[in-house]
């Protein structure tokens, strides 16, 4: 058996998600062995020969209501996903007929709620602002990094990097979002975001994924974005994030940084015994 498809049932099942464009492959993994390897992820994450995502995500059983594990699409792990948590949410709060639910993740535990109407909310936990825990190569400021346009440096489990401009349609972010993403700083790599403030309580926002690129939206991207917005005095600390895909509203309070919109359940498919063979 070949070593990818050991622990699996032929056609395993999968589910696919966005939130504002934002997508993911879901496999539940709570009621059967299934074993995530870096190459079965970057090959699911293929859009010509896989079936193509920004994140992949495992929901398996944890100290809550279930515990997730996120994938790139280049297969390296990323601690934290906001937008597929709330799809995750959606379908585990549709499955059980709970109003909220107690998630776990590498990140810690996540809180979601259901606000109606199809509406998902998830807390992203307190932000990182200190240097070591972004983290970042050495002490800084962390407000205004060394890198030219000054952005701004915050952890929500994974890395971002924000920077304020005036017009963030112009910016060349196939140029910009890889060169920051590996910048020396930058240890793990980073998110990449370009923020508009287009009022106290809006931002229009592109972003760039590590392991991913350029995505329509991200969830943690527009957490950290907030945040960095609200500790820059540009806007509130509750604001509405226009993104590529559509409108998220992030707000950033005492217990956590909360991210609330609409998810999709596209579809579910399985992938085919020969597919996990042709893996070996």
């Amino acid at each position: 058996m070949p070593p990818m498809a050991q622990d699996y049932e032929t056609n395993l099942p999968f589910m696919k998600m966005h939130g504002l464009g934002n997508d993911f492959v879901v496999v539940d993994a709570r009621a059967r062995s299934v074993v995530i390897t870096p190459a079965l992820a970057k090959a699911l994450g293929d859009r010509h020969r896989g079936v193509g995502f920004d994140q992949l995500a495992v929901i398996g059983k944890g100290a809550g209501d279930a515990h997730l594990t996120f994938y790139n699409s280049d297969g390296t792990l990323s601690a934290a996903c906001g937008n597929a948590t709330r799809c995750i949410a959606r379908y585990l709060m549709d499955e059980s007929g709970a109003d909220s639910l107690h998630l776990t993740t590498d990140r810690g535990d996540l809180a979601a709620r259901d606000m109606g109407d199809g509406i998902t909310s998830v807390n992203m936990g307190h932000p990182q602002l200190n240097w070591a825990d972004i983290p970042l190569a050495h002490d800084m400021d962390t407000l205004e990094l060394p890198i030219e346009g000054a952005p701004t440096a915050t952890g929500m489990g994974n890395p971002h990097c924000t920077f304020f401009v005036d017009d963030a349609e112009a910016v060349n972010m196939t140029e910009l979002g890889p060169r920051i993403e590996h910048h020396p700083l930058y240890p793990q790599r980073t998110n990449v975001q370009v923020a508009q403030i287009t009022g106290r309580d809006r931002i229009r926002m592109r972003v760039w994924e590590r392991g991913v690129g350029l995505t329509l939206a991200s969830g943690s991207s527009s957490c950290a974005t907030a945040v960095a917005a609200a500790r820059r005095g540009l806007t509130r600390r509750d604001v509405v994030i226009d993104l590529d895909g559509g409108q998220l509203r992030v707000e950033w309070r005492e217990d956590g940084v909360w991210m609330t919109g609409a998810t999709m359940h596209v579809f579910s498919g399985q992938l085919t015994q020969a597919f996990l063979d042709s893996l070996s």
